[in-house]
């Protein structure tokens, strides 16, 4: 009997498609689900794939060493897949987690299984189903040697950017779902400052939803060319087809999610790291989903707004700012993954990262480009301080600080925004007020606290005392 060369567990949206793309390339690929009618129903629907109708058979079905991937729900589902496999698993097999887990898991996983011979490897995959089907973005993580054995596979199926597979081997056990979440997390502050935009352009530019489609359109022909502002524009001209309106206007002011962005966030505060407009999106979204008490709020509170004049250029200008606040976003998430690698003990390259993140992922754009290239420099420790983004920031600073100005004064909510203008000009000052917050410390807590004109640690015995 004829082995395949590679199995995909997990036949929901995302498995199925990416079982498809890796037989589209060449190669032959064996299915398993636990309802094995599914599996029988997408074989059906798609000649060519094999199909496995227990794990047992999956595993026998294989050619040696096996690949398998796994693409099922993060968390138990992961786990309970991997131990109905174990049985049956010979030394030096291969076993891809391709879902989108929690490092941390990843990285238990790696270790239980490598004293137990075989290979696990942790691979975040960005593209949705679209993606999937066509060409994600891969970040595989795990043995090198494992990797070596997939990685043709990876990149046959990897969307490509000149020519370049968006893909690249990421790390040690869980770093290559590290950067996924950390992609994700980008993907919130993308996402939140794109919706900022719209709604200052909607609610302060007066704009109908045909001409936002048109100056969205418009700045994805710019500097701001990317996968989520081109579908913004096709949003925004897109029809209901339950009424006469725009689609836009019937859907509920609450998003929703699926819990990456929160680990980023929760992550960034183990690590001591600065990513606040990162957390300000998550943030935007669980205020939004409490919609009853914002509702009881607009009858009752205030609202008190600064009269201020709407400026001629406002699209300018929110294009502007709108690329200010994404580098912004995009430094704090490098700068998390920056400071994870030490502490994790990972070899991150970010330039490779970078270009992986080109093609295939949501958050895919022009600019990627750009960091790219300043992270051939091995000693950039912040995006802001290469020298094509610190120009970027001197031309749009100014546009930055107009917008989240004029959102202020007019009452439009733009947490992403504010978050991205306080956290550069914390950045790049040198007199900050927590000196206060320390002396505070050390006032009630005898916390100590550093001077700025002798090294070591002081405490102040007597504070007010000398009045």
């Amino acid at each position: 009997m004829q082995k395949f060369q590679v199995a995909v567990v997990g036949m929901a949206v995302m498995g199925k498609n990416l079982a498809l793309n890796i037989m589209d390339h060449g190669f032959s690929t064996l299915i398993y689900n636990r309802t094995t009618e599914v599996s029988l129903n997408v074989v059906k629907e798609n000649p060519g794939l094999g199909i496995a109708l227990s794990v047992e058979d999956l595993v026998n079905q294989l050619e040696t060493p096996r690949k398998i991937i796994i693409m099922v729900k993060a968390g138990a589902p992961v786990d309970a897949i991997l131990k109905q496999l174990e049985p049956y698993l010979q030394k030096g097999d291969i076993v891809i987690d391709a879902g989108n887990s929690y490092f941390m898991d990843t990285i238990r996983r790696e270790k239980e299984y490598a004293e137990k011979g075989f290979h696990f490897m942790g691979m975040g995959v960005s593209g949705g189903e679209e993606g999937a089907r066509r060409g994600p973005a891969i970040m595989p993580s795990g043995d090198k040697e494992a990797h070596r054995a997939i990685e043709p596979i990876l990149k046959a199926i990897s969307a490509k950017v000149d020519g370049e597979a968006c893909t690249s081997y990421i790390g040690e056990n869980g770093s290559g779902h590290y950067v996924k979440m950390v992609h994700n997390g980008i993907e919130y502050g993308d996402m939140e400052l794109i919706a900022e935009s719209y709604q200052i352009l909607r609610d302060l530019g007066k704009h109908s939803n045909l001409e936002l489609s048109e100056i969205f359109n418009g700045y994805n022909q710019r500097t701001l060319e990317s996968y989520l502002i081109e579908i913004t524009a096709k949003i925004l001209k897109t029809k209901d087809d339950l009424s006469s309106s725009s689609l836009i206007d019937k859907i509920l002011d609450t998003a929703g999610q699926k819990g990456t962005g929160l680990w980023t966030s929760k992550e960034a505060l183990d690590l001591g790291v600065d990513i606040s407009v990162i957390t300000s999106a998550v943030f935007a979204r669980l205020i939004s989903s409490d919609r009853l008490s914002r509702i009881q709020a607009q009858k009752i509170l205030p609202v008190s707004l600064v009269e201020t004049r709407v400026p001629n250029d406002l699209e300018k200008l929110v294009e502007k700012a709108l690329y200010a606040a994404k580098v912004i976003s995009y430094a704090q998430g490098f700068d998390l993954m920056k400071k994870a690698a030490q502490k994790y003990e990972w070899n991150l390259d970010y330039e490779a990262i970078a270009k992986l993140f080109r093609g295939g992922c949501i958050i895919r754009a022009k600019f990627l480009n750009q960091i790219a290239s300043a992270f051939k420099d091995p000693k950039l420790t912040n995006l802001l301080l290469d020298p094509f983004f610190t120009q970027i920031m001197s031309d749009s600073l100014s546009a930055l600080r107009e917008v989240v100005s004029l959102s202020i004064n007019s009452g439009v909510p733009t947490p992403s925004y504010t978050a991205a203008l306080s956290y550069y000009d914390a950045f790049r000052s040198t007199s900050l007020s927590t000196n206060m917050i320390q002396a505070q410390r050390d006032y009630f807590g005898a916390h100590t606290y550093q001077r700025t004109d002798q090294d070591g640690f002081f405490h102040y015995e007597n504070w007010g005392d000398d009045e």
